[in-house]
């Protein structure tokens, strides 16, 4: 694939930092006398050693040979271990076809990023033209991506610059707001489409690990043939929001883009806590970090199932909702309303419960919307399902004061 036209102006015209240049080669040649770059002396660091307990009540140690590794400046891409046992899990739930093509081809790289977010935001283009795609319960429709494509024929993608869409964004599994999943078939559809219209896919996956059905949907990555799939991939949702640690894996010659606009703003991802990952997946394994992913799958399982009980329960004939296969959102339309914001931000936070109205997800945030995001991630299942003592600021149940509000 010719992937300059995928490129911004800014993105085209980078180089790499000499000074990170000479770091990456010092890192692999340790005999080498350092002079060149400015790292501080890790002898002069306050923090010497650490242990941490972990759920099965073993515990991590950081020597002190290791703590001055994980204080210091680090690659730009990731530490060696990190992105070796990443490439491996990657080949493992994915076995991506361009994995063993040459990098001018797509080859998959990986590199490090601090969350998810944060490997979206090297990917944005600037000045970008937004279109909008209709989705249904499972997500993205793809007759209706057909539709929009329309507007252009499929051979003009071949010419240079031309005006055809560059990228199509997608959270393929319980999607944030709306908790609607993509289905195998769908995957096939848009991907038959991308190569037509030769666009690339983003595909931002952060509630991968907690699909609720026994048998997961094939990823976009596992059937990129081209090397048009970038994929976004966090440790939040399922180990730690707080470390800040996600990886992106894609065509080499994107890859190596992103890793350079790294080098002039976070210039790394937090090195002490990839040390820190790092450490725990390679004591787990695979199958550790799997069975880890899998207790905390059942639970947002069981604590969908009570949402979804207490919906039922108080919002049967007011509302309408789907019941999301994977992710921690259940997406709520109020029915006989246009919007949602006044009874979400004055009456619900009166009567103590927080929710996110729907105009926080909408293009255009002044627009009014009869939906409602509600989180099941965090409260109890005696929490969703609380009585209304009609006594303002108290804690409310979530679902109990919405039907309240709608009958008065």
């Amino acid at each position: 694939m010719d992937y300059s036209q995928f490129l911004s102006a800014v993105s085209a015209a980078r180089k790499e930092n000499l000074i990170r240049l000479t770091s990456r080669l010092t890192e692999k040649k340790p005999s080498v006398i350092m002079i060149s770059g400015g790292m501080p002396n890790p002898n002069y660091f306050p923090f010497k050693t650490a242990s941490f307990t972990i759920e099965d009540g073993t515990t991590i140690e950081i020597g002190e040979a290791l703590m001055k590794r994980a204080l210091q400046y680090s690659t730009t891409q990731g530490i060696p271990e990190l992105l070796s046992w990443l490439k491996d899990l990657q080949m493992s739930l994915h076995n991506p076809p361009t994995a063993k093509y040459s990098p001018d081809q797509g080859q998959m790289e990986i590199c490090i990023t601090t969350g998810s977010q944060d490997g979206l935001s090297k990917l944005k283009p600037l000045g970008c033209n937004i279109i909008k795609v209709p989705a249904d319960k499972h997500g993205i429709i793809p007759e209706a991506l057909k539709e929009i494509l329309s507007r252009w024929r499929p051979e003009d993608a071949k010419k240079q610059n031309n005006n055809l869409p560059k990228f199509l964004y997608t959270v393929p599994n319980g999607s944030n707001p709306a908790g609607t999943s993509l289905t195998a078939d769908c995957k096939k559809k848009i991907y038959q489409l991308a190569r037509c219209y030769n666009f690339l896919i983003i595909e931002d996956d952060p509630y991968y690990f907690l699909q609720f059905e026994k048998t997961k949907a094939p990823t976009f990555l596992s059937m990129d043939v081209d090397g048009r799939v970038i994929r976004c991939d966090t440790f939040s949702k399922i180990i730690s929001a707080g470390l800040r640690l996600g990886f992106l894996t894609g065509p080499k010659p994107l890859i190596d883009r992103v890793i350079l606009h790294m080098q002039t703003s976070t210039m790394h991802t937090s090195t002490f806590s990839q040390i820190l990952i790092s450490e725990l997946l390679h004591k787990w394994g695979q199958k550790g970090l799997l069975e880890h992913a899998d207790r905390v799958m059942e639970f947002y399982r069981t604590q969908r199932d009570a949402m979804l009980a207490a919906a039922d329960k108080w919002l049967k004939g007011l509302a309408e909702w789907y019941v999301p296969t994977a992710g921690i959102f259940l997406w709520i339309k109020i029915k006989g309303i246009s919007d949602t914001y006044q009874m979400i931000m004055e009456n619900a936070l009166e009567r103590g419960v927080s929710l996110v109205p729907g105009q926080s997800f909408s293009f255009d945030s002044s627009a009014p919307t009869p939906y409602f995001r509600a989180s099941y991630s965090f409260a109890s299942p005696d929490q969703m399902d609380q009585r209304d003592d009609g006594k303002k600021g108290r804690q409310q149940g979530y679902l109990k004061v919405q039907s309240n509000l709608l009958n008065g």
